[in-house]
């Protein structure tokens, strides 16, 4: 089966979209953007093959008995390469550990460490008994606040200490996102049907998602670290015709799109083929975007994913005059010691982000009707009260798009780049 990639190589994420012969969305990847951009783009590529062979197995088991247990299939999928990563984090650091830690402590360092990696593979696997709930796509997440919270019980003040273990952590979770680990569909599809079970007909559609040959025929790279990809200069495309046709692909009545991303914020205006006709941007800082709201997330000591849900509680929001990165953590902790409540803070951060794309929105031509939200904060539901909000007070009544897939807009703009060539 032929087919085309899209890579958005992002500040933040990159992901990777694959197109089949007809157009049609086949599979999705997103990993860390990580130091290694490279690498970055291999390991997205890769999820995206990985999902797009779900696809396949969907596509077989449709009207089976079968089909029911695919969703349960991915989630087996899933873990079993989060405990073959945790596996690989548990051999570095007790590595690490015998190449540079004090030897009176070598011992209970080893003891400590396969504890809690002990303790987050009972967790997983309990985890997957229960019905699916909202956590990061990354293994650093996942893995990292479990490690955190279990090395805080465990830690030994006098000897092997909470701020000892952590730093073990933090010195090997780096190398294990940077180095290419064995992921592929092949690799983890076994454990995870047995997981599930092997139910005969979902055994046959997996043996056939396993053989069948996907051939990319064109790949096209866009994004904030297009320039590192690998590819010739034909197949790069930037990040505001990608937004725009990839919005447009998703909603065609698109005329206005707001991206917000980890490094910058686009505001575009696409005609009815989703050809652009205007845009601004704002990459001189990552005031007001996806990265800002991580650095929150780091002060707060929560998960990006975490931050949207608790503004959401929010009874009164605060007014935030500021939105530079740098200052984050200095504004945040001046509030708390004024005695706002932590969403009440989070909820004027969400506003005061919207207010900053606002400027741009106005500067590119103004809202119209239809208008979609694309980028990583589209899954942020603060952030999206607030854009309805503002654009309602601005503009009046618009339809407001958000797909649950809108931070692979870009890359869905690339890979129907890439089918355009590939005809």
């Amino acid at each position: 089966m032929s087919c085309v990639v899209g890579i958005d190589l992002g500040s933040t994420t990159t992901k990777a979209l694959i197109l089949d012969e007809r157009g049609e969305v086949l599979g999705r990847g997103i990993t860390n953007s990580r130091s290694n951009y490279d690498l970055a783009a291999a390991v997205a590529k890769t999820e995206a093959f990985i999902n797009a062979r779900f696809s396949l197995v969907e596509q077989q088991a449709a009207g089976t008995d079968a089909a029911g247990v695919v969703g349960r299939l991915r989630r087996a999928f899933v873990m079993e390469q989060l405990l073959h990563q945790l596996r690989h984090l548990e051999q570095l650091m007790l590595a690490e550990v015998d190449a540079s830690a004090p030897r009176e402590l070598t011992a209970a360092f080893h003891v400590a460490l396969t504890e809690i990696c002990r303790q987050i593979t009972a967790e997983e696997e309990q985890r997957f008994k229960q019905p699916p709930m909202l956590r990061s796509d990354f293994f650093r997440d996942a893995v990292g606040s479990a490690f955190m919270r279990i090395a805080e019980q465990i830690g030994d003040p006098n000897g092997v200490s909470f701020d000892r273990l952590v730093g073990m952590y933090d010195k090997c979770i780096i190398r294990v996102e940077n180095e290419p680990l064995a992921l592929d569909f092949r690799d983890h599809i076994g454990t995870a049907l047995r997981r599930v079970g092997n139910p005969p007909g979902l055994v046959d559609a997996v043996e056939y998602a396993v053989v069948k040959d996907l051939d990319p025929r064109a790949t096209v790279g866009t994004g904030y670290g297009r320039a590192r990809l690998p590819f010739p200069k034909e197949q790069i495309r930037s990040e505001i015709l990608c937004h725009g046709l990839g919005a447009h692909a998703m909603f065609p009545g698109t005329r206005t799109v707001l991206d917000i991303g980890g490094q910058d914020t686009k505001a575009i205006q696409v005609d009815s083929e989703g050809i652009v006709t205007n845009f601004q941007m704002n990459d001189r800082c990552a005031a007001g975007c996806g990265r800002y709201l991580g650095y929150i997330a780091d002060e707060m000591n929560l998960g990006l994913h975490e931050l949207g849900p608790l503004a959401e509680q929010s009874k009164r929001c605060v007014k935030i005059n500021s939105t530079c990165t740098v200052f984050a953590g200095a504004e945040l902790r001046e509030r708390l010691s004024l005695g706002e409540k932590r969403e009440d803070i989070l909820a004027g951060l969400h506003r005061a982000i919207v207010i900053r794309s606002m400027s741009l929105l106005a500067r590119s031509g103004g809202v119209s009707d239809e208008f979609t939200f694309t980028g990583g904060v589209a899954k942020n539901a603060a952030a999206v009260h607030a854009i309805r909000d503002l654009v309602q007070e601005n503009y009046g009544q618009r339809t407001l798009n958000i797909s649950p897939e809108s931070i692979y807009t870009g890359a869905l703009g690339a890979a129907l780049f890439a089918h355009r060539m590939a005809a």
